[in-house]
């Protein structure tokens, strides 16, 4: 099944510049939302207490935001766990200065808890500390960076340094944007939302890839054309593939979003900007960056050197 056919001549490099203001625009947005805004780091970052709480019947979860903030923790959140009878309590200490927590201070935590919700059971309580939250945000950091790093250094290998360095700069470009939305509606990002932003970065690199091979490709094929010509040809020619993919995956993505509950909505979200921010990044970020480097055909095609039998 196809959208388009193999002989589309839509010119996408055509805009590349407006394209460019574009992603200009919003990376800088993006930079500017995450300086004055800074991220709204989850429990797994920060650390704090996480209590699961069970009710006999369905769990109202405004009226216990409500009961918390008057109990003296206005920064709880509370999320459906598992059925509507289940909620998870995460709690930041009231103390942010203290290195550790004991088992004193939370059990008194817990009990201000069940005090202000009657008819809540624990069910479990976990502890995260504030050095393994930041422990968990220097890995996550170094865990995007070896991400990068390794795609750049496998993409000047498998095709060009030219081709390397454009598609860098788009997978980067990507969780930019995907942060700085998460940035200024204060969207909670906790390691949910940094597997998504790590999926995203394979994602897009997949549609980046799939159109440099085809740029290679048509180098051979097409030994008249120039490399806008070529790039044009190539997206067009798995403009199909593109499409079908990306909006099979946003369906799912958004079945996530809508019915998979609130704790699911961080990793949804993220999944659903990346995905349309990077289907357009590997054509107008990764693709003009590569024409505007000076790819050419010598690039990709070394010429082969006629040799001298003159006796």
């Amino acid at each position: 099944m196809e959208f388009f056919k193999h002989n589309t001549t839509i010119n996408f490099m055509a805009q590349r510049k407006w394209a460019a203001m574009l992603s200009i625009l919003l990376f800088l947005f993006s930079l500017f939302a995450l300086a004055m805004y800074g991220l709204n780091w989850g429990l797994d970052f920060t650390g704090g207490t996480q209590i699961q709480l069970s009710y006999a019947t369905e769990a109202n979860l405004s009226d216990i935001h409500d009961r918390l903030e008057k109990a003296g923790f206005p920064e709880a959140v509370v999320i459906s766990y598992g059925t509507s009878k289940d909620v998870l309590v995460s709690l930041v200490p009231k103390e942010k200065n203290i290195a550790a927590m004991d088992e004193k201070m939370q059990s008194s935590m817990v009990n201000q808890v069940l005090a202000a919700l009657p008819g809540a059971k624990v069910d479990q309580v976990n502890y995260i500390g504030p050095q393994v939250g930041g422990e968990m945000a220097s890995k996550g950091l170094i865990a995007v960076i070896v991400a990068l790093l390794g795609t750049m250094i496998y993409i000047a290998f498998r095709f060009d340094l030219r081709f390397a360095v454009g598609s860098t700069i788009a997978l980067i470009h990507d969780p930019i944007i995907i942060l700085g939305v998460f940035s200024f509606f204060h969207i909670e990002f906790n390691l949910i939302a940094l597997a998504a932003v790590l999926t995203v970065i394979g994602y897009s690199l997949n549609d980046t890839i799939v159109i440099f091979d085809r740029v290679r490709e048509n180098f051979r094929k097409f030994r008249k054309a120039d490399a806008l010509e070529v790039m044009n040809q190539s997206i067009n020619q798995t403009l199909s593939r593109t499409i079908m993919t990306s909006a099979l995956t946003l369906t799912v993505v958004f079945a996530l979003f809508f019915l998979g509950g609130s704790l699911l909505h961080g990793f949804a979200l993220a999944l659903i900007i990346g995905i349309v921010v990077g289907t357009y990044s590997s054509i107008y970020v990764a693709g003009s960056l590569t024409i505007a480097l000076g790819l050419s055909r010598q690039h990709l095609i070394p010429q082969v050197r006629e040799v001298d039998q003159t006796p």
